[in-house]
């Protein structure tokens, strides 16, 4: 790998040796060419290699953290150069558009407006000085560089400077400057230049990288990713309208959100300009970091994702007005979260709970329904995954359930559109099959008093390391509800009166069998065999009295049972 030690060509040792070039030219060569347009898969397999590159004695999904702000950090240095690049022939002198550029980015920060250009990288830290810097101290200026950008961008405090790359765990490097040194290399192949990947490319293979990770991490995933064919089929569900609102309680690295718009933009190429506006919250402020790198990478620079528990904090509410209220809703929330006991439910501001009941301590499922529900407007829509036990938990039994009865007052309220049970392993943090609950809180005048339940168990393709919603089923999952139809081994429209009469549990597959229904020969050709085969049995009794006849032997009569 051709790299300076401390910044001075010509050194050699430490595992690394320098290009006899690099002695004459202090400046490693790009090799790339400018007018590259990658597709999705080669970004793809670029991505992975980055994360390859250090992979050694810990496996590479677990730097993850390391490696996703450097790609995103490329992005932005290559995507500043391209508008540079645009505004010099503007100008017609480079100086001089650079001082256009930074002296309109100071303003545009005073005025609150947009500046020329997306985000301001100083010179000094561009990713070229990133790969040129000498091997001795790489991390801390990689650290250095991050911070000072997002010092000048306010936008990106909290999402480039959340990692230190010169970060210690028991007085050794989490990421040495040799690992370090090879990933830039690996990530310094590609321009991410305006006109090297459109930003939804780009976006979808950030998408894969995130996947990647997941399938890495296992139960830890579940955290930031949810599989994208449950994203797809929530965003095909809700079919969003143009100028939206679309919001995510726990939105984790953006996903949900993310396909929401997409589905929207495939299918209102026309409309881009009206696609919905996105909004979420999330915990984690690693995993909310690489959200809002999620967003930038897909240039969806709108979208207002904020930090902080959203049952205890919710970030979007204005003062005295309660709960800010959205078109939609989308989330896949911690499955049986605990933490929340009665004590909050009892002084929740925003008074969530009422009408509905308290959930219980030990599951915060029923929390986060109340949550969305108290989220949407008047004529708002939520799809929700959530554990199976949600929807049939404390059914049928005699003693009280705080679960069954806040089901039950939404099943009352017929607030409750849609069940959808999941294949058996498709999430990362378990193989439990999970559902999808569809709120509504105007339901049309069709579908009242009535709850559609499918049972998508069998739908998915068989893959390592996790089963796959398969496309074919998600088509047939959204055919049936748009319908909202009853079909055979996948679907069945319900009455108020028939989930009342299963105490609320709306557990799809006690309503809709998917075992292959048995099938029986016409009776005329059953008859029909059996008339040959009596034949052939007469016909080798015959033969054999023969041959005994042959032989003076006596048959013992053969009595038959038919």
């Amino acid at each position: 790998m051709p790299r300076k030690k401390n910044g001075k060509p010509g050194n050699k040792g430490n595992g690394y040796q320098v290009d006899p070039q690099m002695a004459q030219n202090p400046v490693l060569p790009l090799a790339l060419r400018s007018n590259e347009h990658l597709t999705i898969a080669e970004l793809e397999q670029w991505l992975w290699d980055a994360a390859c590159a250090i992979r050694g004695a810990t496996d590479a999904p677990k730097f993850k953290d390391f490696i996703l702000p450097l790609v995103f950090y490329k992005r932005l240095s290559d995507v500043f150069d391209d508008e540079c690049a645009d505004w010099s022939k503007h100008f017609g002198d480079e100086a001089v558009a650079q001082q256009f550029i930074e002296e309109d980015h100071r303003q545009a920060l005073l005025e609150g407006r947009r500046p020329m250009v997306r985000f301001l990288i100083p010179a000094a830290y561009r990713w070229e000085q990133l790969r040129n810097h000498g091997l001795a101290g790489l991390g801390e200026f990689v650290s250095e560089a991050m911070q000072q950008v997002a010092k000048l961008n306010p936008a990106l405090d909290g999402v480039i400077n959340v990692r230190d790359y010169n970060e210690r765990q028991g007085g050794q490097r989490t990421l040495d400057d040799e690992r370090l040194a090879a990933l830039i290399e690996v990530i310094s192949r590609h321009r991410l230049g305006l006109r090297n990947a459109e930003p939804d490319v780009l976006g979808r293979a950030y998408e894969y990288l995130l996947r990647k990770f997941a399938e890495g991490q296992g139960q830890s995933a579940g955290e930031f990713y949810t599989p994208k064919e449950v994203g797809w089929l929530i965003a095909s569900l809700l079919d969003p309208r143009p100028r939206s609102t679309i919001y995510d309680p726990a939105c984790g690295s953006g996903g949900l959100l993310i396909k929401a718009r997409l589905y929207f933009e495939e299918h209102h190429p026309e409309e881009r300009s009206k696609a919905p506006r996105l909004f979420g919250q999330e915990l984690n402020p690693v995993t909310l970091a690489i959200a809002k790198m999620n967003m930038f990478l897909h240039d969806y620079t709108d979208a207002l994702l904020l930090p902080g528990d959203t049952l205890r904090r919710p970030g979007f509410v204005a003062e005295g007005a309660g709960l800010r209220r959205f078109d939609y809703a989308v989330a896949n929330p911690m499955w049986n979260q605990d933490g929340y006991d009665d004590e909050f439910y009892d002084h929740d501001p925003y008074g969530r709970c009422q009408g509905f009941g308290k959930p219980p301590a030990h599951s915060a499922d029923w929390g986060w329904i109340e949550h969305i529900y108290a989220s949407l407007n008047e004529q708002g829509q939520a799809a929700v995954v959530l554990d199976t036990g949600a929807v049939s938990r404390g059914s049928g039994s005699k003693n009280s359930n705080r679960e069954r009865e806040i089901r039950a007052c939404f099943v009352e309220r017929d607030l409750i559109e849609a069940v959808i049970l999941l294949p058996d392993n498709l999430f990362y943090n378990t193989s439990a099959p999970g559902i999808v609950l569809l709120l509504r809180r105007q339901k049309p005048e069709e579908r009242r008093n009535q709850l559609l339940l499918v049972n998508a168990s069998q739908l998915f393709v068989k893959e390592k390391p996790k089963n796959v919603l398969s496309e074919e089923g998600i088509a047939a999952i959204t055919e049936v509800y748009r319908a909202w139809e009853s079909r055979p081994r996948l679907s069945r429209v319900i009455t108020l009166e028939e989930a009342r009469a299963t105490d609320y549990n709306l557990s799809p597959s006690q309503f809709v069998d998917t075992t292959p229904a048995a099938s029986y020969r016409p009776l005329p050709e059953i008859l029909a065999d059996l008339a040959r085969v009596r034949a052939q049995r007469e016909e080798a009794e015959r033969e054999l009295e023969r041959l005994l006849s042959k032989l003076s032997i006596k048959q013992a009569p053969i009595e038959h049972g038919w």
